[in-house]
Protein backbone atom coordinates (compact mmCIF):
# COMPACT_ATOMS: atom_id res chain seq x y z
CA UNK A 1 0.00 0.00 0.00
CA UNK A 2 2.82 2.39 0.86
CA UNK A 3 4.47 1.65 -2.50
CA UNK A 4 1.20 2.36 -4.36
CA UNK A 5 0.72 5.61 -2.47
CA UNK A 6 4.33 6.59 -3.09
CA UNK A 7 4.01 5.90 -6.82
CA UNK A 8 0.74 7.85 -6.96
CA UNK A 9 2.32 10.86 -5.27
CA UNK A 10 5.25 10.60 -7.67
CA UNK A 11 2.92 10.63 -10.69
CA UNK A 12 0.95 13.58 -9.31
CA UNK A 13 4.13 15.49 -8.51
CA UNK A 14 5.60 14.82 -11.96
CA UNK A 15 2.35 15.89 -13.62
CA UNK A 16 2.23 19.13 -11.66
CA UNK A 17 5.88 19.85 -12.45
CA UNK A 18 5.31 19.14 -16.15
CA UNK A 19 2.29 21.46 -16.17
CA UNK A 20 4.29 24.22 -14.48
CA UNK A 21 7.11 23.84 -17.00
CA UNK A 22 4.63 23.88 -19.88
CA UNK A 23 2.98 27.01 -18.44
CA UNK A 24 6.34 28.76 -18.21
CA UNK A 25 7.29 27.78 -21.78
CA UNK A 26 3.98 29.05 -23.21
CA UNK A 27 4.24 32.33 -21.30
CA UNK A 28 7.81 32.91 -22.48
CA UNK A 29 7.43 31.89 -26.12
CA UNK A 30 3.92 33.18 -26.86
CA UNK A 31 3.72 36.21 -24.61
CA UNK A 32 2.79 38.56 -27.48
CA UNK A 33 0.15 36.25 -28.97
CA UNK A 34 -1.21 34.32 -25.98
CA UNK A 35 -4.71 35.21 -24.83
CA UNK A 36 -7.01 34.16 -22.04
CA UNK A 37 -10.44 34.59 -23.61
CA UNK A 38 -12.77 32.05 -21.96
CA UNK A 39 -16.18 31.88 -23.65
CA UNK A 40 -18.34 30.50 -20.82
CA UNK A 41 -21.15 29.60 -23.18
CA UNK A 42 -24.16 27.44 -22.47
CA UNK A 43 -27.37 26.51 -24.28
CA UNK A 44 -30.57 28.58 -24.37
CA UNK A 45 -34.00 27.60 -25.65
CA UNK A 46 -35.68 30.18 -27.88
CA UNK A 47 -38.97 28.76 -29.07
CA UNK A 48 -38.16 25.61 -31.02
CA UNK A 49 -34.52 26.68 -31.41
CA UNK A 50 -31.56 25.84 -29.18
CA UNK A 51 -28.71 28.34 -29.46
CA UNK A 52 -25.62 29.23 -27.46
CA UNK A 53 -25.13 32.25 -25.26
CA UNK A 54 -22.96 33.42 -22.39
CA UNK A 55 -23.72 31.85 -19.03
CA UNK A 56 -26.14 33.91 -16.93
CA UNK A 57 -25.02 35.82 -13.84
CA UNK A 58 -21.34 35.35 -14.66
CA UNK A 59 -18.34 37.47 -13.81
CA UNK A 60 -15.01 36.73 -15.46
CA UNK A 61 -11.93 38.30 -17.05
CA UNK A 62 -10.29 38.32 -20.45
CA UNK A 63 -6.54 38.93 -20.67
CA UNK A 64 -4.10 39.58 -23.52
CA UNK A 65 -0.94 41.66 -24.02
CA UNK A 66 -3.26 44.64 -24.60
CA UNK A 67 -5.14 44.55 -21.32
CA UNK A 68 -7.39 42.94 -18.74
CA UNK A 69 -11.15 43.21 -19.25
CA UNK A 70 -14.00 42.41 -16.87
CA UNK A 71 -17.19 40.77 -18.11
CA UNK A 72 -20.46 40.68 -16.19
CA UNK A 73 -23.62 39.06 -17.52
CA UNK A 74 -27.22 39.37 -16.42
CA UNK A 75 -29.90 36.70 -15.96
CA UNK A 76 -30.13 36.12 -19.74
CA UNK A 77 -26.39 36.08 -20.43
CA UNK A 78 -26.30 39.60 -21.90
CA UNK A 79 -23.21 41.65 -21.13
CA UNK A 80 -24.88 43.93 -18.61
CA UNK A 81 -25.23 44.24 -14.84
CA UNK A 82 -28.97 44.89 -15.23
CA UNK A 83 -31.75 42.39 -15.84
CA UNK A 84 -34.35 43.41 -18.41
CA UNK A 85 -38.01 42.46 -18.21
CA UNK A 86 -39.81 41.75 -21.46
CA UNK A 87 -42.16 44.62 -20.70
CA UNK A 88 -40.64 47.95 -21.72
CA UNK A 89 -40.69 50.81 -19.17
CA UNK A 90 -43.09 53.63 -19.97
CA UNK A 91 -41.73 56.50 -22.05
CA UNK A 92 -38.49 54.64 -22.68
CA UNK A 93 -36.92 53.87 -26.02
CA UNK A 94 -35.50 50.36 -26.15
CA UNK A 95 -32.77 49.24 -28.55
CA UNK A 96 -31.83 45.61 -29.13
CA UNK A 97 -28.26 45.11 -30.38
CA UNK A 98 -27.38 41.87 -32.17
CA UNK A 99 -23.94 40.66 -33.22
CA UNK A 100 -20.89 38.52 -32.53
CA UNK A 101 -17.80 39.05 -30.35
CA UNK A 102 -17.15 42.50 -31.84
CA UNK A 103 -20.61 43.59 -30.68
CA UNK A 104 -20.35 41.72 -27.38
CA UNK A 105 -17.16 43.67 -26.84
CA UNK A 106 -14.18 41.33 -26.85
CA UNK A 107 -11.01 43.21 -25.88
CA UNK A 108 -12.83 46.31 -24.62
CA UNK A 109 -14.28 47.28 -21.26
CA UNK A 110 -17.86 46.65 -20.20
CA UNK A 111 -18.72 50.34 -20.46
CA UNK A 112 -16.80 50.87 -23.72
CA UNK A 113 -18.91 48.76 -26.08
CA UNK A 114 -20.79 50.69 -28.74
CA UNK A 115 -24.02 49.57 -27.02
CA UNK A 116 -22.92 51.28 -23.80
CA UNK A 117 -21.73 54.38 -25.68
CA UNK A 118 -25.04 54.56 -27.54
CA UNK A 119 -27.08 54.42 -24.34
CA UNK A 120 -24.98 57.14 -22.66
CA UNK A 121 -25.21 59.33 -25.76
CA UNK A 122 -28.99 59.19 -25.84
CA UNK A 123 -29.41 59.59 -22.09
CA UNK A 124 -27.06 62.57 -22.13
CA UNK A 125 -29.52 64.10 -24.59
CA UNK A 126 -32.34 63.53 -22.07
CA UNK A 127 -33.78 60.64 -24.06
CA UNK A 128 -34.73 57.79 -21.68
CA UNK A 129 -33.21 54.72 -23.34
CA UNK A 130 -32.33 51.12 -22.63
CA UNK A 131 -29.80 49.45 -24.91
CA UNK A 132 -29.61 45.66 -24.65
CA UNK A 133 -26.31 44.18 -25.85
CA UNK A 134 -27.20 40.61 -26.84
CA UNK A 135 -23.98 39.98 -28.80
CA UNK A 136 -22.61 36.43 -28.58
CA UNK A 137 -19.10 35.38 -29.61
CA UNK A 138 -19.26 33.30 -32.78
CA UNK A 139 -22.80 34.28 -33.72
CA UNK A 140 -23.74 34.51 -37.39
CA UNK A 141 -26.48 36.53 -39.04
CA UNK A 142 -28.53 33.32 -39.10
CA UNK A 143 -28.34 32.93 -35.31
CA UNK A 144 -29.04 36.63 -34.81
CA UNK A 145 -32.16 36.34 -36.97
CA UNK A 146 -33.40 33.34 -34.97
CA UNK A 147 -32.71 35.13 -31.69
CA UNK A 148 -34.55 38.26 -32.83
CA UNK A 149 -37.62 36.40 -34.10
CA UNK A 150 -37.94 34.11 -31.09
CA UNK A 151 -36.53 36.09 -28.15
CA UNK A 152 -35.33 39.59 -28.95
CA UNK A 153 -38.72 40.79 -30.16
CA UNK A 154 -40.19 39.96 -26.74
CA UNK A 155 -38.27 42.92 -25.32
CA UNK A 156 -40.39 45.26 -27.47
CA UNK A 157 -37.49 47.07 -29.17
CA UNK A 158 -38.09 50.31 -31.02
CA UNK A 159 -34.79 49.85 -32.85
CA UNK A 160 -32.75 46.78 -33.76
CA UNK A 161 -29.04 47.28 -34.42
CA UNK A 162 -27.24 44.45 -36.22
CA UNK A 163 -23.45 44.32 -36.15
CA UNK A 164 -22.35 42.60 -39.38
CA UNK A 165 -18.75 41.34 -39.59
CA UNK A 166 -17.01 39.79 -42.61
CA UNK A 167 -16.89 36.26 -41.19
CA UNK A 168 -20.70 36.20 -41.04
CA UNK A 169 -20.73 35.10 -44.68
CA UNK A 170 -18.99 31.84 -43.77
CA UNK A 171 -20.55 31.51 -40.31
CA UNK A 172 -24.06 31.49 -41.78
CA UNK A 173 -23.18 28.20 -43.47
CA UNK A 174 -21.45 26.87 -40.35
CA UNK A 175 -24.62 27.45 -38.35
CA UNK A 176 -26.63 25.43 -40.88
CA UNK A 177 -29.94 26.82 -39.63
CA UNK A 178 -31.16 27.98 -43.04
CA UNK A 179 -30.55 27.23 -46.67
CA UNK A 180 -31.77 28.55 -50.00
CA UNK A 181 -33.93 26.16 -51.98
CA UNK A 182 -33.87 25.67 -55.74
CA UNK A 183 -35.96 28.82 -56.19
CA UNK A 184 -33.68 30.95 -54.02
CA UNK A 185 -36.14 31.01 -51.12
CA UNK A 186 -34.92 30.87 -47.52
CA UNK A 187 -35.89 27.61 -45.81
CA UNK A 188 -35.45 26.27 -42.29
CA UNK A 189 -32.88 23.49 -42.17
CA UNK A 190 -32.39 22.66 -38.48
CA UNK A 191 -33.25 24.05 -35.06
CA UNK A 192 -30.10 23.63 -32.99
CA UNK A 193 -26.61 25.07 -33.20
CA UNK A 194 -24.55 24.86 -30.01
CA UNK A 195 -20.94 24.11 -31.09
CA UNK A 196 -18.69 23.37 -28.13
CA UNK A 197 -21.44 23.99 -25.60
CA UNK A 198 -21.86 20.46 -24.28
CA UNK A 199 -18.17 20.10 -23.52
CA UNK A 200 -18.19 23.54 -21.86
CA UNK A 201 -21.17 22.55 -19.72
CA UNK A 202 -19.13 19.55 -18.59
CA UNK A 203 -15.71 21.08 -18.00
CA UNK A 204 -16.93 24.22 -16.24
CA UNK A 205 -18.78 22.06 -13.75
CA UNK A 206 -15.36 20.79 -12.58
CA UNK A 207 -13.99 22.83 -9.66
CA UNK A 208 -10.95 24.88 -10.59
CA UNK A 209 -11.55 24.87 -14.35
CA UNK A 210 -12.75 28.47 -14.42
CA UNK A 211 -9.63 29.58 -12.56
CA UNK A 212 -7.45 27.74 -15.10
CA UNK A 213 -9.31 29.26 -18.05
CA UNK A 214 -8.68 32.79 -16.75
CA UNK A 215 -5.12 32.31 -15.47
CA UNK A 216 -3.33 29.46 -17.28
CA UNK A 217 -1.89 30.12 -20.72
CA UNK A 218 -1.07 26.43 -21.15
CA UNK A 219 -4.65 25.40 -20.45
CA UNK A 220 -5.88 28.12 -22.80
CA UNK A 221 -3.57 26.85 -25.54
CA UNK A 222 -4.94 23.31 -25.16
CA UNK A 223 -8.55 24.50 -25.11
CA UNK A 224 -8.12 26.81 -28.10
CA UNK A 225 -6.37 24.08 -30.10
CA UNK A 226 -9.33 21.77 -29.53
CA UNK A 227 -11.72 24.63 -30.33
CA UNK A 228 -9.91 25.33 -33.61
CA UNK A 229 -10.22 21.67 -34.57
CA UNK A 230 -13.94 21.85 -33.97
CA UNK A 231 -14.22 24.99 -36.08
CA UNK A 232 -12.34 23.28 -38.89
CA UNK A 233 -14.84 20.43 -38.85
CA UNK A 234 -17.69 22.95 -39.02
CA UNK A 235 -15.96 24.72 -41.89
CA UNK A 236 -15.78 21.49 -43.88
CA UNK A 237 -19.47 20.87 -43.33
CA UNK A 238 -20.26 24.46 -44.29
CA UNK A 239 -18.18 24.15 -47.46
CA UNK A 240 -20.22 21.14 -48.58
CA UNK A 241 -23.48 23.01 -47.94
CA UNK A 242 -22.14 26.06 -49.75
CA UNK A 243 -21.10 23.99 -52.76
CA UNK A 244 -24.59 22.52 -52.94
CA UNK A 245 -26.24 25.93 -52.82
CA UNK A 246 -23.79 27.32 -55.38
CA UNK A 247 -24.90 24.55 -57.75
CA UNK A 248 -28.54 25.48 -57.17
CA UNK A 249 -27.85 29.18 -57.72
CA UNK A 250 -25.93 28.56 -60.92
CA UNK A 251 -29.08 27.15 -62.52
CA UNK A 252 -31.16 30.22 -61.71
CA UNK A 253 -29.20 32.94 -63.53
CA UNK A 254 -30.75 35.65 -61.37
CA UNK A 255 -29.52 39.26 -61.52
CA UNK A 256 -28.44 39.00 -57.87
CA UNK A 257 -26.24 36.03 -58.69
CA UNK A 258 -24.51 37.80 -61.55
CA UNK A 259 -24.10 40.95 -59.45
CA UNK A 260 -22.59 38.99 -56.58
CA UNK A 261 -19.93 37.44 -58.81
CA UNK A 262 -18.77 40.82 -60.01
CA UNK A 263 -18.65 42.63 -56.68
CA UNK A 264 -17.95 40.30 -53.75
CA UNK A 265 -14.27 39.44 -54.33
CA UNK A 266 -13.51 36.31 -52.25
CA UNK A 267 -17.09 35.93 -51.05
CA UNK A 268 -18.82 33.18 -52.97
CA UNK A 269 -22.16 33.70 -54.71
CA UNK A 270 -23.79 31.24 -52.28
CA UNK A 271 -22.44 33.16 -49.26
CA UNK A 272 -23.64 36.43 -50.73
CA UNK A 273 -27.09 35.07 -51.56
CA UNK A 274 -27.64 33.52 -48.12
CA UNK A 275 -26.52 36.66 -46.28
CA UNK A 276 -28.80 38.79 -48.45
CA UNK A 277 -31.78 36.50 -47.83
CA UNK A 278 -31.20 36.53 -44.05
CA UNK A 279 -30.93 40.32 -43.94
CA UNK A 280 -33.99 40.71 -46.17
CA UNK A 281 -36.03 38.51 -43.82
CA UNK A 282 -34.81 40.52 -40.83
CA UNK A 283 -35.77 43.76 -42.56
CA UNK A 284 -39.30 42.46 -43.30
CA UNK A 285 -39.66 41.13 -39.76
CA UNK A 286 -38.77 44.52 -38.29
CA UNK A 287 -40.75 46.59 -40.78
CA UNK A 288 -43.91 44.56 -40.16
CA UNK A 289 -43.67 45.42 -36.46
CA UNK A 290 -42.73 49.06 -36.78
CA UNK A 291 -39.16 48.40 -35.65
CA UNK A 292 -36.31 50.37 -37.17
CA UNK A 293 -33.42 48.20 -38.37
CA UNK A 294 -29.89 49.60 -38.61
CA UNK A 295 -27.05 47.43 -39.91
CA UNK A 296 -23.58 48.39 -38.68
CA UNK A 297 -20.72 47.49 -41.00
CA UNK A 298 -18.13 46.29 -38.45
CA UNK A 299 -14.76 47.07 -40.09
CA UNK A 300 -12.11 44.41 -40.57
CA UNK A 301 -8.44 45.22 -40.19
CA UNK A 302 -6.59 45.78 -43.47
CA UNK A 303 -3.33 46.89 -41.83
CA UNK A 304 -2.33 48.64 -38.60
CA UNK A 305 -4.39 51.85 -38.38
CA UNK A 306 -6.31 50.93 -41.54
CA UNK A 307 -9.62 49.20 -42.03
CA UNK A 308 -11.73 47.64 -44.71
CA UNK A 309 -15.49 47.27 -45.03
CA UNK A 310 -17.11 43.95 -44.12
CA UNK A 311 -19.93 44.61 -46.58
CA UNK A 312 -19.12 44.34 -50.29
CA UNK A 313 -20.35 47.19 -52.48
CA UNK A 314 -22.79 44.92 -54.26
CA UNK A 315 -24.46 43.81 -51.04
CA UNK A 316 -24.65 47.40 -49.79
CA UNK A 317 -26.43 48.40 -53.02
CA UNK A 318 -28.91 45.54 -52.71
CA UNK A 319 -29.64 46.25 -49.04
CA UNK A 320 -30.05 49.95 -49.70
CA UNK A 321 -32.49 49.20 -52.52
CA UNK A 322 -34.68 47.21 -50.13
CA UNK A 323 -34.64 50.03 -47.56
CA UNK A 324 -32.08 48.72 -45.07
CA UNK A 325 -30.30 51.52 -43.20
CA UNK A 326 -26.53 50.95 -43.04
CA UNK A 327 -23.73 52.57 -41.03
CA UNK A 328 -20.88 52.22 -43.52
CA UNK A 329 -17.49 51.83 -41.88
CA UNK A 330 -15.64 53.45 -44.78
CA UNK A 331 -17.63 56.66 -44.34
CA UNK A 332 -17.67 56.57 -40.54
CA UNK A 333 -13.93 56.06 -40.06
CA UNK A 334 -12.60 58.07 -42.99
CA UNK A 335 -11.57 61.02 -40.80
CA UNK A 336 -9.32 58.90 -38.56
CA UNK A 337 -8.16 56.29 -41.09
CA UNK A 338 -4.39 55.84 -40.87
CA UNK A 339 -4.15 57.78 -37.61
CA UNK A 340 -6.19 56.05 -34.88
CA UNK A 341 -5.83 52.51 -33.54
CA UNK A 342 -9.10 51.14 -34.89
CA UNK A 343 -8.42 47.48 -33.98
CA UNK A 344 -6.69 46.07 -30.92
CA UNK A 345 -3.05 45.48 -31.97
CA UNK A 346 -2.57 42.01 -30.41
CA UNK A 347 -4.88 39.24 -29.28
CA UNK A 348 -7.74 38.62 -31.70
CA UNK A 349 -7.71 42.08 -33.28
CA UNK A 350 -11.26 43.06 -32.41
CA UNK A 351 -12.38 46.62 -32.97
CA UNK A 352 -10.89 49.01 -30.43
CA UNK A 353 -12.59 51.29 -27.92
CA UNK A 354 -12.07 54.15 -30.38
CA UNK A 355 -14.06 52.33 -33.05
CA UNK A 356 -16.73 51.32 -30.55
CA UNK A 357 -17.06 54.97 -29.49
CA UNK A 358 -17.41 56.20 -33.06
CA UNK A 359 -20.03 53.58 -33.88
CA UNK A 360 -21.97 54.31 -30.69
CA UNK A 361 -22.00 58.06 -31.28
CA UNK A 362 -23.06 57.68 -34.92
CA UNK A 363 -25.90 55.39 -33.93
CA UNK A 364 -26.90 57.84 -31.22
CA UNK A 365 -26.87 60.74 -33.65
CA UNK A 366 -29.13 58.89 -36.07
CA UNK A 367 -31.57 57.64 -33.47
CA UNK A 368 -31.77 60.87 -31.46
CA UNK A 369 -32.96 62.93 -34.39
CA UNK A 370 -35.45 60.42 -35.75
CA UNK A 371 -39.10 60.42 -34.68
CA UNK A 372 -40.09 57.64 -32.28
Amino acid sequence: MKRILSNLLLVVGASVLAALVAEAVVRLTLKDEATLFPRYQTDYQYGRYTLRGIRPHSEFWHTSPDGHWRYVTNNRGFRDTRDFAYGKPANTRRIMVLGDSHTQGYEVGQDATFSAVLERYLRHGNLPTEVINSGVSGFSTAEELVFLENEGVKYQPDVVVLGFYANDFEDNFKAGLFQLDGKGQLRDLKYEHIPGVRIQNFIYAIPGTQWLSENSYFYSLLFNTAWAAGKSALRRTAARSEANQSTQLSTQQTPEFEYAVATTESISPAQHALALALLERMQHFCANRGIRLIVVDIPRQAAPYRTRSSLPAGLIAELTAMGVEIVKSDDLLASVEGAAMLHVPHGHHHISEITHAMIGVELGRRIAFAPR
